[in-house]
């Protein structure tokens, strides 16, 4: 283990910060977790041996709010006697400031020196570093800086513009004519601004048809540098990954071997240490207007850990053993040297890793908070899962909504992957809208199977959003199989001969469990039977369904999608969730105006109050005649599922503390 570290300080939450435990725990390290209010109970708090509180603000409101806050993390430090800190990823593990902070601090960094985070942490830097090691980049055609624009010559369409400090897809447009230019530079510049507060852009040459290849680097203080083999992240939409895998499939071996040097000269170049990753372009088809000849170009260096990470660990062996990443920081930062070679590096087998977002992946991609009110991740020896949440968890709206990432790992892709859409068939997440089943879809999908899957392939290829048929007759056997008397198991294929009648949404169906079927009014019957745990056969196709039979709704997942259907007495309204008479707030929003006062007799559908959120303007409307309890103000922010009006009978006194 590290002699020079004793106690370390993760600077991060959710899943990362677990990671990271988990192996400073395996190296007898002692661990300090931080979080802010909305993170109290989160399962990284509960983790570490010791948690500070940071404040109370959500990360989101300023940059020296919570996990941005550099004096508060310092002062955990401090009052912890951590030695260490590791910023995982995200947050603050790219500001060099931050590294200058620690080792000013007395502290030991878990990452690269900082003046290699300046230099690489920046695309036009980083591009000329990479011409001075001989690094082949696109070619520039124009930098932006405060909105003026310096064009070399004609534009060739389509170009690319992206921010010139930062990453993951922020300020980045493709333009494809003249006119859409200055309206790309500016938007691109506003949203470089507001993430990395440079609006500086730069303009390559797009590449239409690409694959997203990087390049695992780790290296000491005492001049070694290898590299870890590659991975392949071209399943992308909007420039955020979606599906990485390694090693990258069907990549020529001269090609790959090239990659390999390049990111080994570049950060020999940069004068890095610990663990990066250089990330290269590589052009489909017959290489156009490429210099070294392979149709490959330099993108960026990732100066931290990258999400991706597990899917190297799985494969890359060392002397035989898999190789833990986070460990090798941890080594590095206490200045040992790494003590094996490039010869005792290997690949072995194939993992394929997906990323599970709170999103709505079938409604614009956009970011969802909530409760997980029920979390089942995929168990088994060939995966991994590193999840963020757990039953309960509160997923805020102020962090990244990522909450988890799977990974499969066989002896070849195939393998690998037909693992991974099984293992997302295994997984549901109540409570909360999640890209469970998007992923799954993709991953299942014959172009990700044929390796037809390209950078701008998402873009242009959406997948089909899900037939929620199947999870309703699911609902409907569930519902009518858990009123068979004597503690029936809800799945069994004995029953009351008689038929029972399911109101689901708008649905009416009748259920007889005695024959076997599940019909609604219109349509043929669907033959439904219990073939094992969790597992129905509708029409002789077995599927797997998670179902919470609630008083009010019925919640079922089955191929990564988690549906949810409203009982009798309760129903859908614009932006709102009702139940029991309370109106919910379905979606983080602002609660724009408040039409009643408290005590009000209401009646059902009146208007209760208007929620802003996501752009639009929905009214919340009464769920029941009765009273009316307001529980939120006109202004105020709010989160998703958080009560916003109550109706009660009119003769019902509202509850006091005693």
């Amino acid at each position: 283990m590290p002699t020079t570290i004793h106690t370390l300080l993760i600077a991060n939450r959710g899943e990362i910060a677990l990671r990271i435990i988990r192996t400073a725990r395996r190296l007898g390290l002692r661990t300090v977790a931080v979080y802010s209010d909305v993170d109290g109970t989160a399962p990284h708090t509960r983790a570490a041996d010791v948690a500070v509180r940071l404040d109370a603000a959500p990360s989101a409101a300023t940059n020296t709010a919570s996990y941005l806050s550099v004096p508060a993390l310092l002062a955990a430090a401090k009052e912890t006697g951590a030695d260490a800190v590791h910023p995982g990823y995200g947050f603050l593990s790219e500001q060099p400031d931050f590294a200058r902070a620690v080792i000013g601090a007395g502290l030991t960094w878990v990452g690269p020196p900082p003046e290699a985070m300046d230099a690489m942490g920046r695309k036009d830097t980083a591009r000329e570093i990479a011409g001075k090691a001989g690094v082949p980049v696109l070619r520039s055609l124009g930098n932006v800086r405060g909105g003026w624009f310096a064009a070399q010559g004609n534009l060739p369409f389509p170009i690319l513009v992206k921010a010139a400090a930062g990453g993951g897809g922020k300020g980045m447009r493709i333009v494809r004519g003249e006119d859409e230019l200055g309206p790309a530079i500016a938007a691109a510049g506003r949203e470089a601004a507001a993430a990395f507060g440079d609006d500086a852009l730069l303009l390559e040459r797009y590449i239409e048809r690409g694959r997203h290849v990087e390049v695992q680097i780790l290296a000491d203080e005492h001049g070694n540098v290898l590299h870890l083999h590659e991975r392949d992240c071209s399943a992308q939409r909007r420039h955020q990954k979606v599906l990485e895998e390694a090693p990258a499939p069907d990549l020529d071996p001269t090609l790959r071997d090239a990659l390999h040097a390049w990111a080994v000269r570049l950060a020999r170049e940069a004068g890095y240490t610990g663990v990066g990753t250089a990330e290269f372009l590589v052009e489909v088809g017959p290489p156009t207007g490429s210099t070294s000849g392979y149709g490959a170009w330099f993108l960026e260096m990732n100066t931290r850990l990258q999400v991706e990470h597990p899917v190297t660990e799985e494969v890359v062996t060392v002397r035989g053993e898999r190789i833990d990443l986070v460990e090798q920081q941890l080594r590095v930062a206490a200045g040992e040297e790494l003590g094996f070679t490039q010869d005792d590096v290997a690949v072995v087998g194939h993992a394929i890793e997906a990323r599970i977002y709170a999103e709505d992946a079938f409604g614009g991609f956009l970011p969802q908070a909530g409760t997980a009110t029920r979390v089942r991740w995929a168990e088994g020896s060939h995966v991994r899962v590193e999840a963020g949440i757990e039953d309960g968890t509160v997923v805020p709206a102020a962090y990244d909504p990522m909450v988890g990432k799977v990974i499969a790992i066989g002896a070849d892709r195939e393998t690998a992957r037909r693992g991974l859409v099984d293992a997302l068939d295994a997984t549901a997440i109540g409570g909360l809208v999640t890209n469970t089943g998007f992923v799954r879809a993709l991953a299942d999908s014959d172009a990700f199977r044929d390796g037809e899957v390209h950078t701008a392939w998402l873009d242009t290829h959406p997948m089909p959003a899900p037939d929620p048929a199947p999870a309703l007759v699911a609902a409907a056997w569930s519902v009518a199989a858990a009123a068979v008397p004597d503690g029936g198991d809800g799945w069994r294929l004995g029953g009351p001969p008689a038929d029972t009648w399911v109101e689901l949404d708008d649905a009416v169906l009748r259920v007889s469990i005695a024959r076997g079927e599940v019909r609604r009014e219109g349509e043929p019957p669907t033959s439904c039977r219990a073939v094992g745990d969790g597992l129905l056969a509708l029409d002789g196709a077995t599927a797997r369904f998670a179902v919470d039979v609630g008083p009010r709704s019925v919640e079922v997942s089955t191929r990564g999608h988690t549906f949810r259907f409203v009982r009798p007495g309760a129903s859908s309204v614009g932006a709102a969730e009702l139940s029991d008479g309370v109106v919910l707030a379905a979606m983080p929003g602002t609660l724009a105006r408040v039409e009643v006062r408290d005590g009000d007799l209401v009646t059902t559908g009146q208007t209760l109050g208007v929620l802003e959120a996501m752009k639009m303007e929905v009214a919340l409307l009464a769920p029941a005649d009765g009273v009316v309890r307001v529980r939120a103000g006109a202004g105020d922010q709010v989160a998703a599922r958080q009560v916003l009006f109550e109706v009660g009978p009119a003769d019902e006194p509202e509850a006091t503390d005693g």
